[in-house]
């Protein structure tokens, strides 16, 4: 009995896409978050952004931060990920990695890329949520309950 296989090209061009991208928790010494003002849309931010083809999350989540921000950052663990399907002008589903970022302890030595941010803050938790959109605001609870807990939160999003 014969088998027929589409040839490799063929098969991943069967296979659904969808985006990535990463972002990183970091706190200051009074344990509030560090959130980012993007210039080009309404709302707060993680510092963060979509990842290239050729990039691990984690390597997004550094270079992202130092570039947004001039900060080195090692990140030390996987505190959320976030799937959410298409939503509006969003064709593809979107998966978002969340990593501790660690601490901040001087403030003075952020550096803002203001070609795409206008403003960068240090919030309370639930102040910082609150600054999110309302489908990516419970990455703020679940990044904290997983930093505390040392363990990683899967987050679906489902339109409703």
């Amino acid at each position: 009995m014969s088998k027929s296989f589409l040839e490799p090209a063929q098969w991943y061009a069967t296979l659904p896409a969808f985006y990535a991208s990463a972002c990183a928790l970091l706190t200051d010494t009074e344990d509030r978050v560090l959130m980012v003002k993007p210039n080009y849309r309404p709302h707060w931010a993680f510092p963060g952004g979509i990842m290239e083809a050729d990039e691990l999350p984690h390597e997004c989540a550094v270079r992202e931060v130092g570039e947004e921000l001039g900060l080195r950052v090692a990140v030390t663990g996987l505190l959320v990920v976030d799937w959410a399907l298409p939503v509006g002008d969003r064709p593809q589903s979107m998966i978002n990695f969340v990593f501790d970022g660690g601490t901040v302890t001087d403030p003075g030595q952020i550096v803002l890329q203001t070609s795409e941010l206008d403003d960068f803050g240090f919030f309370p938790w639930d102040e910082a949520a609150r600054l999110l959109p309302a489908a990516t605001a419970p990455r703020i609870p679940a990044a904290r309950r997983a930093r505390d807990d040392a363990r990683t939160i899967y987050l679906p999003f489902t339109p409703q």
